[in-house]
């Protein structure tokens, strides 16, 4: 076997990683088949375990972010749409007064 392939570092997606914890997690497959299949050491999938439990919360407040954003932007989309309803109506009243002055004053 060429040690040059030995010494390469596989790198995994964090869905990878997501995928390979929750495999154990739920499936049930045991920490030493993944680690196998995956070419990993035990110890490298512990600490993917334990990233997914202590970063697991921010899951549940993207969440409420990105409701709390969508409705920011609901918001402002109601504000630029009420303000350029208002725009039209001031441009109709305008254009009406220009026709009533160009008649008023006889132009055609």
């Amino acid at each position: 076997m060429d040690n040059t392939q030995d010494s390469k570092r596989r790198h995994f997606s964090p869905h990878e990683k997501v995928a390979a914890v929750k495999r154990h997690l739920l499936e049930r497959v045991p920490i030493s088949a993944i680690c196998e299949e995956l070419k990993i050491a035990p110890n490298m999938f512990y600490r993917w375990q334990q990233a997914l439990f202590e970063n697991a919360h921010l899951s549940f407040e993207t969440d409420r972010k990105s409701k709390a954003i969508e409705a920011t932007k609901d918001r402002k989309i109601e504000q630029l749409e009420s303000k350029l309803q208002r725009k039209n109506e001031v441009l109709a009243e305008l254009m009406e007064e220009h026709v009533q002055l160009k008649k008023e004053l006889g132009e055609p």
